[in-house]
């Protein structure tokens, strides 16, 4: 590969504040699958282009439930994003992960059951592989970044994502605890399995904003005064986040000679009778299947 086009997925906080510090012009875009969350924000950072895209859209609208993922991830591909840096607000579920840090997860559990997770439901059968849900390029570039920011940034840690909108059950936070989970958030589900369903390398940064009900609050504080905490975190590490990923996509650079397994994560993954895919399908996922159904 020898161009890149990093897309950048803004989660609660982060997404609002990147925008306001890149100017660029704005893309409507229509997919097969609906409109994405709302336009995309063409620019570049020293010298990279970028395209950006707050989840939740303008205003944060849309709940975590009622983000269209497919279409998000379908309109970045169309624009020509090769690697998608995607933030998002996260409880803790471990001590060692204060509210402020940042973590660069490398696993996750799927705990969603409402949301469409594959750009192949209908009509063709294709299995991609994601033992491990991130790019490894990706997540040491994010890493290799850490040297910029005045917080600690934490190497790993297993994501699990519920469906929402609610928030865990103190039995739930206590379950997800045991087994094994570092994190407690609603949105990277499906939207790095569609990535990888893209052939597009992702990267997952992790805002902690506060630890998730396993632990017990601090009984002084009035509810609207954690209110005020919480929010007071997700800006700081909100700020935290985006000079992190600022900096790390100025040394994007080097991902343009490495050759990732994730951007040809289809090469194998394809199980229907190529012959037998419909025409209109064939149509409709070109962008996605066409190198390997000509």
């Amino acid at each position: 590969m020898s161009e890149i086009m990093i897309g950048v997925i803004g989660g609660t906080g982060l997404g609002e504040a990147f925008s306001v510090q890149t100017q660029g012009r704005q893309r409507m875009v229509q997919t097969p699958f609906g409109s994405p969350s709302g336009p995309i924000i063409m620019s570049e950072w020293s010298g990279i282009p970028i395209a950006l895209l707050a989840r939740h859209g303008d205003g944060h609208m849309l709940s975590p439930s009622a983000v269209p993922y497919r279409a998000n991830i379908y309109a970045l591909k169309s624009l020509g994003v090769t690697h998608i840096i995607a933030s998002g607000a996260v409880g803790s579920l471990q001590d060692r992960i204060q509210p402020k840090h940042l973590v660069v997860p490398d696993q996750v559990i799927d705990k969603t059951f409402r949301r469409e997770s594959s750009f192949f439901s209908d009509h063709l059968a294709v299995h991609v592989e994601l033992s491990s849900p991130f790019c490894p390029h990706l997540r040491k570039l994010l890493l290799d970044s850490a040297d910029e920011v005045d917080t600690t940034v934490h190497d790993g840690g297993t994501y699990v994502c519920m469906e929402g909108p609610q928030f865990s059950t103190q039995a739930e936070s206590r379950m997800h605890r045991a087994w094994g989970g570092d994190l407690i958030g609603m949105t990277c589900m499906p939207e790095a399995k569609l990535a990888r369903e893209s052939q597009i390398c992702y990267a997952l940064l992790a805002l902690p904003s506060d630890y998730d009900c396993w632990r017990e609050h601090d009984s002084s504080l009035s509810k609207q005064e954690l209110l005020n905490e919480i929010i007071s975190n997700l800006q700081q590490v909100s700020e935290h986040g985006i000079k992190l990923i600022q900096t790390a996509i100025s040394r994007a650079g080097k991902l343009a000679d490495i050759e990732c397994p994730d951007h040809k994560a289809l090469e194998l993954a394809i199980w229907s009778d190529k012959k037998r895919i419909p025409k209109e399908v064939r149509s409709q996922l070109d962008l996605l299947l066409g190198e390997y159904l000509s």
